[in-house]
């Protein structure tokens, strides 16, 4: 039975996550042992992994997360962009630090086991991994060098999991997640939450704020997609990396425009009458230092796959979440 991990299994990918493991498994792998790390569950958690309630800052959190000996580790926790900015101690203690924790306790058990033991670690990264001045499309070879504490955060912890698997104490992946949209639930404190909200909010009958121009261009990929990046890295033969450990993911670059257009096709003018917009100079300064589009041939090649339009996003959600959301 092979054991599977996910630190972060409470959130809103965590879940997807979980639910596509429950539903699907995982290729060339049997049966599978689940186990979900968080600091809490939401109401209609997906049923049949167990629940593990901690967090992963927390004084020997890694150590007994790491001593079962999990096969798949599945990163996924952090604060989000909007946080780690304002909380810059908070930031690094979380994002970073709990990071170096998890590893050397996975290195311990490495150890211990005499060299046996080389667990799968995919961590979830971000595109906030870089900074401007930016090509037209950024490409697998383009320079990481991120202008948030976010973004510099997340650069530390692909970095050393990238060392730890050079040196043979793991065997990791980092995944450039594109922005996640739409996401189901209520907003959270990302900067980039309001791509979500001004789809979400409208579809569910309420008003989005909109806090950027809407000639804004992103980088986007909807919760089914990343739970499927996440699977399809969990059984990817790593040395077709080559030592390069961290992708750019597929994804879909977009305007706010064009999002509203693929609303408007989905739900009508009634719905995009509910976007109201809002500058705020906070959001816009960070997302000013997000990229806008992306080249991911490496990905690609790799079997990564993900939406061709940003209407099949939409539809994704509701689809999969909108029943949910107003029940």
């Amino acid at each position: 039975m092979t054991k599977v991990l996910i630190i972060g299994g409470g959130g809103m990918v965590g879940q997807k996550l979980a639910g596509q493991l429950v539903r699907d498994g995982l290729e060339d792998h049997g049966a599978l042992d689940i186990t979900l790390f968080d600091v809490a569950f939401p109401t209609g958690a997906v049923a049949g992994p167990k629940q593990k309630i901690g967090n992963l800052s927390q004084t020997g959190a890694a150590q007994q997360l790491a001593a079962a000996r999990p096969d798949i580790v599945f990163h996924l926790a952090a604060i989000v962009s909007g946080e780690a900015e304002t909380n810059f101690s908070k930031g690094w203690d979380i994002n970073m630090m709990s990071m170096w924790h998890l590893l050397e306790a996975f290195r311990a058990e490495h150890d211990a086991s005499g060299g046996t033991y080389v667990p799968r670690v995919v961590f979830t990264s971000s595109i906030a991994v870089f900074g401007g001045p930016f090509p037209e499309k950024i490409d697998d070879l383009f320079l990481s060098a991120p202008q948030t504490s976010y973004g510099a955060q997340k650069a530390v912890s692909e970095l050393m999991l990238t060392d730890f698997s050079r040196k043979g104490f793991v065997d990791g992946l980092s995944l450039r997640l594109p922005t996640i949209c739409v996401r189901p639930g209520k907003p959270n404190l990302a900067a980039s939450s309001f791509f979500s909200g001004i789809i979400r909010e409208p579809l569910n009958g309420e008003e989005a704020i909109l806090p950027v121009d809407d000639t804004v261009r992103h980088w986007h990929a909807s919760p089914k997609a990343a739970a499927g990046f996440l699977t399809h890295a969990a059984t990817l033969d790593t040395d077709l990396l080559e030592g390069r450990r961290a992708l750019n993911l597929p994804g879909l670059s977009c305007t706010v425009a064009e999002q509203i257009e693929a609303l408007r096709a989905a739900a009508g003018q009634k719905a995009v009458d509910l976007i109201k917009p809002q500058p705020d100079p906070d959001i816009i300064k960070i997302v000013e230092g997000w990229p806008r589009n992306f080249d991911p041939t490496r990905a690609i090649k790799l079997g990564f796959r993900a939406e061709s339009s940003f209407g099949e996003i939409v539809q994704t959600y509701i689809a999969e979440d909108l029943p949910a959301a107003s029940t």
